[in-house]
């Protein structure tokens, strides 16, 4: 298979959006020279984009039905016009309890459009959680699919919920689609201006009130006006995991792009691969837990796959062995994205960059993208010359406004424009980023610290080790040990003196772990992270 290659990217300055609407702490800089500033919110692109081939397939549902772009782009009109008629206004919240469906996608549209933010609620979420992310974000209306009808419904048992609409029949409401259907596809004029959020996200995470992250429409914008290189021409994508993550944003840059989006409710390797073969997709996203699954299924090697120019990983250390391996399973097609829900996209690496460590065999997280610029500080807030490890930190047009309601938050992050990432890495002579860890993931132990990423890229390397992850666990003293939960490679069963031999010899006693967890899969949080903190809670002390 032959695929395109693209030029590396530079590093830019550039100033991020403001949000005047909501007084909860600072935000980025903004102004009219800000580059890549575009008029319109980003939902107005993207029916432009419908518009512009109204005949074109838009969306192909998990369930096999072609949605035309016209259809879509009417259907967001109608909703629109619906739901603003039912009160949803500029700076009002609208809740999506939502799959990966088409109603999903216009349900968000369509609220935006309207002038509302939306908020997601992630799978994976306790009830009582959803509940008062809804009430902190003065939430006044709650959209759910097919495919949360139940959680819905039970949602609507907690006292203060807001009201229900379902996105189809046979739910616990009224179905608000059938009603806009009603409607005449008239232009509907979006009131929301580029400063106002677009959405409110939360940050990853099981128990407590996650963080509450605002876009602007200004900012959001800009993402999708950027080129996804090698995607495809036009681009067909395959959406096998969330749309209420960066599924959801994939899914957007390839409808502005004038692409389709083939749905699958949730991913299965075998079910991806047909699909990839039967769809010719060009692109998908992937974490890399996932790609590990694609590269270790037997459907593998017979599968035609010659339609595929782009798969984008991240979200999770990479193992650079696997990575290895799947450029060399898949050819030159693996674009990796580091980012935060609070940065957006910061950095990318092209095909190719997967051959490309560090001090100590870390993997290059790539380098900035346009618009981005990535200053390494120490603690002073000295910039580090390259090779220095210290705090990332990032500039650019698409940082978030700050976080919903938690002013003090928002000043201890964003400082100046500049987003404190809370990741420890370094740069090299030619702008590659390496991270080695995140601050609040080091682990002392006696002797010194311990950064979990670099344990796990050690390991990884270990033959009987598929999986891996390194947390931190305090004994009854309080006295902190690393740990390691381990997927065992098939057929292999490791043992906690091999492993400590292992890495006792190529990295020293002081990163040895104390106990070993041999495990069938690691558990991820609702961001399809691993779950440290429910390691730490579950899994015996020794």
């Amino acid at each position: 298979m032959t695929r395109p290659r693209t030029s590396t990217h530079t590093t830019h300055t550039a100033p991020g959006p403001s949000g005047p609407n909501n007084p909860d702490g600072p935000a980025g800089p903004s102004g009219p020279d800000a580059p890549g500033q575009a008029a319109g919110g980003y939902v107005e692109a993207l029916l432009a984009a419908l518009a512009a081939d109204p005949h074109r397939p838009a969306v192909t549902t998990a369930e096999g039905r072609v949605v035309t772009a016209a259809d879509l782009h009417d259907q967001v009109h109608r909703l629109a016009a619906e739901l603003a008629e039912r009160g949803v206004r500029r700076g009002a919240t609208v809740t999506l309890l939502t799959g990966n469906t088409v109603e999903a996608l216009a349900a968000r549209y369509a609220a935006n459009l309207a002038g509302a933010r939306v908020v997601s609620l992630y799978e994976g979420m306790s009830s009582s959680t959803m509940a008062r992310i809804m009430a902190g974000t003065d939430c006044s209306l709650l959209l759910a699919d097919g495919q949360r009808h139940d959680t819905a419904w039970d949602l609507q048992q907690i006292p203060g919920a807001p009201q229900l609409l379902c996105l189809g029949p046979d739910g616990a409401a009224e179905d608000v689609l059938a009603a806009a259907a009603q409607r005449p596809a008239h232009p509907f004029d979006g009131p929301a201006g580029p400063d106002d959020d677009w959405c409110i996200r939360h940050t990853g995470g099981t128990t407590g009130i996650p963080k509450g992250i605002r876009t602007t429409h200004a900012a959001y914008r800009q993402v999708l006006d950027q080129p996804l290189t090698g995607a495809g021409d036009p681009p067909r994508y395959l959406a096998c995991t969330s749309l209420a993550h960066l599924a959801g944003i994939f899914t957007d840059l390839t409808l502005h792009q004038g692409g389709t989006v083939v749905l699958h409710h949730g991913f299965d390797p075998a079910d991806v691969l047909a699909t990839i073969a039967r769809e010719r997709i060009t692109h998908t996203w992937l974490l890399p837990p996932l790609l590990y699954r694609l590269l270790d299924h037997p459907d593998l090697p017979r599968t035609d796959l010659s339609s595929l120019r782009r798969i984008t990983y991240g979200g999770t250390a990479a193992s650079p062995a696997r990575l290895r391996q799947a450029a060399h399973a898949l050819g030159p097609v693996l674009y990796g994205y580091y980012g935060q829900a609070e940065t957006q996209h910061i950095t990318q690496t092209l095909p190719g960059d997967q051959e490309r460590t560090g001090r100590g065999g870390h993997l290059t997280v790539g380098r900035a993208l346009p618009g981005v610029e990535i200053a390494v500080r120490d603690a002073d807030g000295a910039t580090l010359p390259a090779g220095e490890p210290g705090e990332v930190q990032v500039r650019s047009p698409y940082v978030m406004t700050g976080y919903w309601k938690r002013p003090e938050l928002t000043a201890e992050v964003l400082r100046d424009g500049w987003v404190h990432t809370g990741d420890v890495g370094y740069l090299d002579e030619d702008g590659y980023l390496y991270v080695v860890d995140r601050i609040k993931e080091m682990i002392v132990v006696v002797g010194g610290h311990v950064y979990p990423a670099e344990v796990e890229e050690l390991l990884l390397s270990h033959p009987d080790v598929a999986q891996c992850v390194v947390f931190g666990a305090r004994d009854a003293d309080r006295a902190e040990h690393v740990h390691a939960a381990v997927v065992p490679a098939p057929g292999r069963r490791p043992t906690l003196g091999e492993l400590q031999e292992f890495v006792t010899t190529r990295r020293g006693r002081l990163y040895a772990p104390h106990a070993l967890h041999l495990l069938p899969a690691i558990p991820l949080t609702a961001a399809g992270k691993p779950d440290r903190n429910q390691l730490r809670t579950r899994l015996p002390a020794a």
